[in-house]
């Protein structure tokens, strides 16, 4: 599996700048409310010094690194669930993603205008779960439409109608989907809906380069204790500085990011807040042909984890052939791991930990 995120956020917030940080995109950014509509989309490679490591010990002919994709959709306006701006009909481009970023401004910069007059991150925020939470309801209400319409409501349906009219008085009452108490089975009901509230919420904060330094910016205390009570993920970037840096020869980012203040680049960082938020963990194969990293979620099983390799690998599975990443790296030689008595044979039952490299045994 890979990660996939959506960013959202005002107008103007630097949401697309934060999107080209990630990905390297070079998609056009604007100091004005253009009113666009298109959304877009593209992968960033995770960086990771492990599979750095391991492509340098096996020089294979291909090295495949862990992957995220990013949906930078359109800034969301007050009101834009009535129509207002260019409304919210791009939202179900985000449906399907794993993970909403949501990007916050508290940078100042008197060129770039904010929408709202003013700088306030918790404000904004409190803005766009709005946005997203009347979407959502915009949806319940036409499903609960559908099926009081018919002549006779199915029992199947009875039992659908029974979750759709709870959802929907949690968020007349402001409380997203993510947060109500609902069953295993209440959630599978809801699950190829895509509800916005319902998707793991990560925050952004971009700042401008004095902020940054400073670790101060407007509304600081609220916006902390605001993520704190949700056990929300809180990143901090600055954005254009971080994005001018990445422009740089690689000799000469070092420096800049030291002056800066920090030692990884913004998608390392927020890959490692969002894999450690969504539970996610990477295991590598190795080889001559191609090193590879795997991303799956903590505590999945060997057996499972074959299949994210090859279906035919899970059905046939004989034992998995596991390497501790620390072993490796510390002995240099995979000759040296087994005399030392480090290399294991695991069933299919055995839990796959972060930096295991697995070759996996099968049959078909």
């Amino acid at each position: 599996m890979n990660l996939n995120c959506g960013l959202i956020g005002l107008p103007m917030v630097g949401k697309t700048t934060v999107f080209n940080l990630l990905t390297g995109a070079g998609a056009e950014t604007s100091n004005f409310f253009t009113g666009k509509t298109d959304t877009n989309i593209r992968a960033a490679i995770v960086p990771d010094a492990r599979v750095d490591f391991l492509s340098e010990l096996y020089r294979p002919r291909k090295t495949t690194y862990a992957s995220i994709q990013f949906s930078d959709v359109p800034g969301l306006v007050r009101g834009s669930s009535q129509g207002k701006g260019v409304g919210n009909q791009f939202l179900a481009a985000i449906r399907n993603v794993d993970l909403l970023v949501h990007v916050v401004r508290s940078f100042i910069d008197e060129d770039v205008p904010h929408v709202d007059g003013a700088v306030d991150p918790l404000r904004d925020i409190e803005t766009i779960n709005l946005e997203l939470l009347f979407a959502d309801m915009e949806i319940i209400e036409k499903r609960i439409e559908r099926i009081k319409s018919g002549k006779k409501i199915k029992k199947e349906n009875a039992g659908e109608l029974e979750i759709m009219e709870k959802c929907l008085d949690a968020l007349e009452n402001e409380l997203p989907i993510g947060r109500i108490d609902l069953s295993e089975q209440e959630r599978q009901v809801l699950k190829n809906y895509g509800f916005l509230t319902e998707k793991p919420l990560l925050l952004v904060v971009n700042s401008d380069e004095t902020q940054f330094k400073t670790k101060s910016y407007p509304g600081k205390d609220e916006l902390h204790a605001f993520a704190a009570g949700r056990s929300l993920p809180l990143l901090e970037i600055c954005g254009k500085m971080e994005m001018e840096i990445r422009q740089l020869p690689a000799s000469d980012r070092e420096i800049f990011m030291a002056d800066l203040g920090v030692s990884q680049s913004g998608i390392d960082r927020l890959a490692r807040s969002a894999y450690e938020f969504m539970g996610l963990i990477s295991f590598f194969t190795v080889g001559e042909d191609e090193v590879k990293a795997w991303t799956i979620n903590k505590g999945t099983e060997a057996r499972r984890a074959a299949g994210k390799v090859h279906s035919d690998i899970e059905r046939g599975f004989i034992k998995a052939e596991v390497v501790k990443y620390r072993d490796l790296s510390s002995l240099q030689s995979m000759a040296k791991v087994k005399e030392k008595g480090l290399f294991r044979l695991e069933g299919k039952e055995y839990i796959v930990e972060d930096g295991d490299i697995i070759n996996f045994r099968f049959n078909i």
